[in-house]
């Protein structure tokens, strides 16, 4: 992707989207209203909570939506072994991706070694399945979201992801650019958290950004149809306060 020149079309929007289902007192009302929202505006995929991978799969036949989930989230503290159990189980439910937490403790501590370990233990559980890892950046300096995600690559990992939306900060497009350029072009680059208008996601992408995790999906394809239809923005601004 050319993301210093990325189109503002509803398709190319919605192609960049994991539509976040995560928040724990969602009923299962909720989730419904929310994967119906999702595949009414066909976005990527959807990211819900692990018990909800089966039902979500469900009630998304058909529609081309994807459904991803969370791995040892929101904290990333529990063992490497209940991580691969964790994935196994959500595979079987019928996860198409797993964004993982990276053991944030472990991190902080710089014990990147033991970071790279937790994250291989899951991208080999997951064999092809594409694995996301989330850095909590709100958590790391400078240094530690490089080290981080070069552990992360190293560990095998598809992408780098910068929060869980749950640890009072989101992505910023200077953490992006910072990811995007320790990784290189062969890794993918997810911003989530508070990622919740047009103006915004359209920073991240063209930071360096190819995913991106949202729970404002209708929200922003809102704004792109208004944009496309009028040529100027709705006046919409963003809400910077949660996934």
């Amino acid at each position: 992707m050319d993301n210093a020149a990325f189109p503002v079309t509803a398709d190319a929007v919605r192609r960049l989207i994991d539509h976040a289902i995560l928040k724990p007192e969602l009923t299962r009302s909720d989730v419904d209203a929310q994967l119906d929202e999702a595949a009414t505006h066909r976005v990527f995929s959807v990211c819900v909570r692990p018990s909800d991978v089966r039902h979500a799969v469900e009630r998304l036949q058909g529609t081309g939506v994807g459904v991803g989930t969370v791995i040892g989230f929101p904290h990333g503290t529990t063992s490497t072994e209940a991580k691969v159990a964790e994935s196994l189980q959500a595979l079987a439910d019928g996860a198409f991706e797993l964004d993982m937490v990276q053991n944030i403790g472990a991190a902080k501590s710089g014990d990147w070694n033991r970071v790279q370990q937790d994250v291989r233990a899951v991208v080999d559980a997951a064999g092809d399945t594409v694995v996301k890892v989330i850095l909590e950046t709100a958590f790391l300096t400078d240094d530690e979201i490089v080290a981080a995600s070069r552990a992360a690559v190293a560990g095998g990992a598809d992408f780098v992801k910068t929060s869980t939306g749950f640890a009072g900060g989101g992505a910023t497009t200077e953490h992006i650019a910072l990811m995007r350029e320790t990784v290189g072009p062969d890794t993918g680059v997810k911003a989530s958290g508070g990622v919740r208008g047009l103006d915004t996601l359209v920073a991240m992408v063209q930071a360096g950004a190819d995913r991106i995790g949202t729970s404002a999906s209708a929200r922003i394809l809102d704004e792109v149809a208004h944009r496309v239809a009028t040529g100027v923005a709705s006046g919409v601004g963003d809400d910077t306060t949660s996934y």
